[in-house]
């Protein structure tokens, strides 16, 4: 996967500031353990930390395109495109030669061929940026759903960008602020694109490229989604998506190193470990090794809700036999998801305190450890949900019509689990509602239009706009950094450009045919799964239900409010903790939030 980093300064010569880019990079060494690299133009530094997953031996970075002994073009360069051995093939029949086997250098080779344009061919998750030395000009480029991060902070007349915002705080030049609106995006439980948590860095938005040069920074739309008439049936439907489902996941099983399925036994993750054991078998390469998680106890704390409707375990198990794969059920301990070591790392990891959903941060990076010492690259089931309508939120005519995002309507919202904990005075300072309003307005205002949709089709259009644009990135976020803060490689299926298109236009009529939530993921799946999963609803990421976890996090936040010390104090609500022991505590997510808001400011230095 790799973390990347680079600086353009076109007053300095940057042939001494490789001390810097070497700063920059080690901090994402955990995102590239296998490699380090840097290079350095007149005006341009490069760095590179590889995490080699295809041609282990040539695929050194960063890489660069010489010719007469001058260099053409230099990337830096993360990600994976899927089709690159087709464009290698293409470019080579128009005269381009190769020396490695690698994704990256077909990358190279297609600007230099078509130039920016090249970027409308590839598929895949990808974040890279090239130096192109006959013009002095930088070239920045992030795939189409944001899979992978970009961030890019404009200084003076340079520019400084990295894979994490992590890098970028490591230039010297460079100060850790964050500024009401900062605070206000991580409070406020929506993905702002572009927007960055820190003063003056910007995240490159899906599906944009960036070019800086002499005459400054420009930012240009690649890709966006449309609205489009859908024409076909539903039996045509199902079988576009089935066949969609078995080219992607094809595609996404390339690689020089071991690879998994992430199985929860729910039907997302089910349906790619079936297409992904279908397609190994084909190959004679099977069996699909798969992993999933549970918690020590869980048999005997798990307690049904609204959002965990079952545990996960026996459906996991049961679909692993179905397709004969080699599982792995991991089970963390109380001991290791309750170490304050385990909960600072989630800060330290994702540059920002976990909003919305606690522990599921910290047991994510648990499993993905776990996971790292048998694999290097993992399949997972993300997106899914959003594109076929499994929340409730899409459903239920309170929750999708509500005059906001429909998952904070769903109650994914931070705010009232922090009232008696966060400093009231800052809470109506930043007036969260009115900053929610205002994203929300902006996010309706770009919702694409077909003409003649009925209102109710039109909200459907918006509420899936919605999904896909400022849901999905939040768990695309969480899933990244959580899984490179070990090295792990996290593909997501169901990102694929190409079915998202498809699934956008396709009417909620066909989407909900048989009446249950996914119905077109479901039958579209449907003779690859046992039928207890096929007809199992959906059940949130789990968490921990043992009553000592609990415990111990109030205990931890306890000793942060009382320590004057502790960065953390002097933004509590002294006298509301005082209410909330009376209360029992009611709310976890906002003792998560408040405990990692402590690791974040120790460990980042934080001006706010």
């Amino acid at each position: 996967m790799c973390g990347i980093t680079g600086w353009v300064d076109f007053e300095r010569d940057m042939g001494s500031t490789q001390g810097v880019l070497r700063e920059m990079a080690d901090t994402m060494a955990c995102r590239g353990p296998d490699a380090q690299g840097w290079w350095t133009g007149a005006h341009i530094g490069l760095g590179h930390r590889r995490l080699a997953v295809i041609d282990l031996e040539g695929g050194v970075q960063p890489m660069t395109v010489e010719q007469d002994g001058r260099t053409l073009a230099a990337v830096t360069y993360s990600g994976e495109v899927y089709n690159y051995r087709e464009l290698r093939a293409e470019l080579r029949a128009l005269g381009h030669r190769f020396h490695t086997e690698s994704d990256t250098e077909v990358v190279l080779h297609a600007y230099l061929q078509w130039g920016a344009a090249m970027v409308d061919k590839l598929n895949g998750m990808f974040a890279f940026g090239i130096w192109d030395a006959r013009s002095e000009e930088l070239v920045l480029v992030r795939d189409r759903l944001g899979v992978k991060p970009l961030y890019y902070y404009p200084a003076g007349r340079g520019l400084l960008f990295g894979s994490e915002a992590k890098s970028i705080l490591a230039h010297p030049e460079v100060r850790p602020v964050v500024d009401q609106d900062g605070l206000r995006e991580l409070l406020a439980g929506v993905k702002t694109p572009e927007h960055a948590i820190f003063h003056g860095m910007y995240e490159l938005r899906p599906g944009h490229l960036l070019r800086f040069g002499r005459a400054g920074l420009r930012i240009q739309r690649y890709w966006a989604l449309e609205a489009r008439e859908h024409t076909d049936d539903v039996d045509t439907t199902v079988r576009t998506v089935r066949e969609l489902l078995e080219d992607i996941v094809e595609r996404q099983l390339i690689a020089d190193v071991p690879l998994c399925t992430l199985l929860s036994g729910g039907l997302d993750s089910s349906a790619v470990t079936a297409l992904a054991s279908r397609s190994l078998a084909e190959r004679g390469a099977g069996p699909v090794s798969s992993f999933a998680v549970d918690f020590a106890g869980n048999e005997r704390d798990f307690t049904a809700n609204v959002v965990h409707d079952s545990p996960d375990a026996p459906f996991a198990a049961e679909m692993a036999g179905h397709v004969a794969a080699d599982h792995t059920n991991l089970v963390l301990s109380l001991e290791e998801l309750a170490d304050p070591r385990t909960r600072a790392m989630v800060p330290k990891a994702h540059d920002a305190p976990a909003a919305l959903l606690g522990d599921g941060f910290a047991s994510l990076y648990l499993l993905f450890r776990a996971i790292r010492e048998r694999s290097t690259v993992a399949l997972s089931g993300e997106a899914a949900d959003e594109l076929f309508g499994g929340y409730a939120w899409f459903h239920a005519p309170e929750l999708r019509d509500a005059n906001t995002f429909p998952w904070v309507a769903a109650g994914y919202d931070l705010m009232p689990t922090l009232s008696g904990l966060l400093d009231p005075g800052l809470i109506a300072e930043l007036d969260i509602e009115g900053y929610r309003a205002q994203r929300y307005s902006e996010a309706l205002a770009e919702v694409p239009r077909l003409s003649g949709e009925d209102a109710a089709a039109r909200r459907i259009r918006e509420v899936s706009y919605l999904a896909v644009t400022r849901f999905v990135p939040f768990m695309l976020d969480r899933k990244d950094r959580m899984s490179m803060a070990v090295g792990l490689e996290v593909r997501v299926p169901f990102c694929d450009h190409r079915l998202v298109e498809y699934t956008f236009n396709v009417p909620w009529s066909m989407k909900y045919f048989d009446g249950k939530e996914k119905s077109l993921l479901r039958a579209a799946t449907r003779d690859l799964l046992p039928n207890s999963i096929v007809e199992r609803k959906k059940s949130a990421y789990p968490i921990s239900h043992d009553p000592r976890y609990d415990a111990a996090l109030r205990a931890e936040f306890d000793r942060l409010a009382a320590d004057p010390g502790a960065p953390v104090h002097a933004l509590v609500d002294h006298g509301g903790v005082r209410q909330q022991k009376a209360d029992g505590w009611p709310f976890r997510t906002g003792l998560e939030f408040m405990v990692q808001l402590n690791s974040w400011l120790e460990t980042h230095e934080l001006k706010l």
